[in-house]
């Protein structure tokens, strides 16, 4: 958030929605949590918590847990996701895990190893507690 004066002593609350990104190459071992977008193009060993939305590159890796509002996968997630609203496994997309979300969508030559539960109240662990 960012506060602004607005004439007379109003102040005026702007939300920038930020976009986190680790680049293609990089490799975290750890936990993320971020209320803002991110973005994965490398390797993420380790959990991700977030109010926004995860982007697994073509290239990008991710083995842990996600909780989001909503996912779009062009590489790779081994592990367990929990979607409060839309998830998306492009042709390129490989997932092998668990699945929980509201909505889901695999586009034809996506691979899904796992379960899927379709769930319209499923809420991430971001809005639960914290890691």
């Amino acid at each position: 958030m960012f506060n602004k004066t607005k004439g007379m002593g109003k102040k005026v609350e702007l939300e920038i929605n930020s976009v986190n990104r680790i680049a293609n190459k990089t490799e975290i071992k750890g936990d993320i949590k971020s209320e803002g977008d991110i973005r994965i193009d490398g390797k993420l060993i380790g959990n991700i918590d977030t109010k926004g939305k995860i982007i697994i590159g073509a290239t990008g890796l991710i083995e842990g847990e996600i909780k989001c509002r909503n996912a779009r996968i062009d590489g790779k997630l081994d592990g367990k996701i929990t979607i409060t609203e839309l998830i998306e496994i492009s042709s390129t997309g490989k997932v092998n895990g668990e699945i929980i979300t509201s909505e889901i969508s695999i586009e034809p030559g996506a691979m899904f190893t796992g379960s899927c539960k379709m769930d319209n109240n499923a809420k991430p662990y971001s809005e639960k507690n914290t890691l």
